[in-house]
């Protein structure tokens, strides 16, 4: 799904067979503006959704932005303004706030997280623990909070996970079948495998032909020692029961990738309102 695709579809949701209120209320040819308040302090996401929401809706609106992505904001600040037919501004207000409320939200967290992480090697990773439609915009915010977008889907990337190795028969198993799928079909992906403890690790060490390691619910403590035992001849990956208390450890230990599914299913949206003036 494309960004254009999905606001299709979020604005059929939401229109249905017409917005009632509006048009028993106002002039078809009414023509007012708006402008997107902040009244919580964060970081900016969504801007570039709200444009093509706007423009989806109606093209002749005229939009000013005042701030873009990624912009540190406070209340009272004005982050752009719309004008054109009253109708239309309310078709979509209510799509750009769900959209910019929630993306602010994930980037001023994971933009928390990302501080944590100054001075070491480590960059912070999302995951697919997304809003079913909604994962091209949270994935949007999370890079605008200045995380490094993993795998999209499960089109893009081979993730051999626990349940994957278990049932093809262990690690072995599962990295040789990836290996001869990606042949078989010519395919090009990239191959992670997951780990659970030190044996499983040596024996990715042993079978190779893999990309990445995910070292999965270690103490800081494993994940330096497996990084020292990996010795650079895979990247790194750190997940499992990692959050702001304990990010920085993990950091630490010089694993390459910490990831979070909390970056995206853990997050207050923020407090954004478009008034009409």
């Amino acid at each position: 799904m494309n960004l254009t695709e999905f606001i299709r579809l979020a604005l059929a949701e939401d229109v249905g067979d017409g917005d009632h209120t509006s048009l028993s209320t106002i002039p078809a040819d009414a023509q007012k503006r708006a402008r997107l308040l902040v009244k919580e302090a964060g970081i900016l996401a969504g801007v570039e959704v709200a444009q093509a929401i706007f423009t989806e809706v109606d093209p002749s609106f005229e939009v000013e932005v005042l701030m873009r992505d990624g912009d540190a904001i406070k209340p009272g600040d004005i982050v752009l303004t719309v004008s054109g037919n009253a109708r239309r501004i309310l078709t979509a207000e209510r799509l750009v706030l769900n959209c910019m409320q929630r993306m602010s939200g994930i980037a001023t967290h994971t933009r928390q997280l990302v501080n944590l992480l100054d001075g070491t090697r480590a960059k912070l990773l999302d995951t697919r623990k997304t809003t079913p439609n909604f994962r091209i915009c949270e994935k949007m915010a999370t890079r605008i909070g200045g995380a490094v977008n993993h795998r999209f889907g499960l089109y893009d990337m081979i993730l051999i996970k626990d349940n994957h190795v278990d049932f093809a028969g262990g690690i072995e198993a599962a990295i040789l079948k990836a290996v001869a799928y990606l042949q078989e079909t010519g395919r090009q992906l990239r191959i992670e495998i997951e780990t659970r403890n030190r044996a499983e690790v040596e024996e990715v060490l042993r079978v190779g032909q893999v990309d990445v390691i995910l070292l999965d619910n270690f103490q800081p403590d494993g994940i330096r020692d497996m990084v020292r035992l990996i010795n650079g001849r895979f990247v790194t990956e750190a997940s499992g029961g990692i959050d702001e208390t304990n990010l920085r450890a993990y950091a630490e230990t010089g694993v390459d990738f910490i990831s979070s599914g909390a970056l995206t299913h853990q997050v207050n949206s923020l407090d954004l309102s478009l008034k009409a003036y």
